[in-house]
């Protein structure tokens, strides 16, 4: 059996083998959402940990976390959806908290107004220096 290496702050009853979307059922987010926002900053400490969200990150802005900071800003405690252990390659797991956030942007070429939403998965490194990106996609 394969250890896995727990890469969030959170670590507690980690899921014992890949491959299982195990929830974490604290009712409430297991991290401060006021701290998160904080340490993304200017998005110069926020990772994309598994290669979907760097690829996804790269098509919606251009790759950068400026703008992926300014979603994560945005994010307020209604948009929390659960918690859940995530898969992040290389035998590592972090214990996400997911949120869902409505944003109006200007579409590119029709400069019209659009509302879009966005599904954002993110941890706290163990340091407690980075914010993990797991998901940053469209809903």
């Amino acid at each position: 059996m394969v250890t896995l290496a727990v890469i969030s702050e959170y670590s507690q009853d980690p899921p014992i083998q890949t491959g299982l979307r195990v929830k974490i059922a604290l009712g409430r987010p297991l991290y401060g959402l006021e701290r998160v926002q904080a340490l993304a900053g200017d998005g110069q400490r926020i990772k994309a940990v598994t290669q979907k969200c760097l690829q996804d990150v790269e098509k919606l802005f251009a790759g950068d976390y400026d703008d992926v900071a300014s979603l994560i800003r945005a994010l307020r405690p209604h948009d929390y959806r659960d918690s859940e252990w995530c898969e992040c390659g290389r035998g590592s797991v972090a214990a996400c908290d997911a949120y869902v956030v409505q944003c109006v942007e200007v579409a590119p070429g029709s400069g019209q107004q659009v509302s879009v939403t966005y599904y954002l998965k993110f941890a706290i490194g163990k340091t407690g220096q980075l914010v993990l990106m797991v998901s940053c996609h469209l809903s």
